[in-house]
């Protein structure tokens, strides 16, 4: 089992920035990507980046956030970063983090590829 616990959340206004956090523990070293999600009010759960944390350096982001989020980890911690920048009013949901064992199959950003889950943190951008 691996368990996930989000921290970072918060309330910023407009172009603020945020650095959420993704602590991992239990069995880490068999997690292969890990993986950062939000949902806003009203709407489904959707992709926001992820990255390979066992092996290479592999980093993937949803157009929405390419160029303003930044995706990183530090392995020794086991902890996974996502640093948000530029902050939007339509950036605002509940963040998560998932964490997949499997090297295949869906592709990183389907909810379908992880198996484990975080509670999530709220990040609220104000106008």
């Amino acid at each position: 089992q691996v368990r996930l616990v989000e921290s970072g959340g918060g309330l910023v206004q407009a172009g603020g920035s945020l650095r959420l956090s993704c602590a991992a523990s239990g069995r880490t070293f068999t997690t292969y990507v890990t993986g950062w999600f939000r949902q806003a009010p009203g709407k489904a759960r959707e992709f926001v980046a992820a990255i390979v944390t066992r092996t290479g350096n592999g980093t993937y982001y949803a157009d929405s956030v390419k160029g303003r989020f930044t995706i990183s980890r530090d392995n020794g911690e086991n902890t996974v970063y996502l640093q948000m920048n530029d902050l939007k009013p339509e950036d605002t949901a509940v963040y998560s983090c998932a964490a997949t064992t499997s090297r295949s199959g869906w592709g990183v950003n389907s909810l379908r590829r992880y198996d484990y889950w975080g509670q999530g943190t709220q990040v609220t951008v104000s106008s």
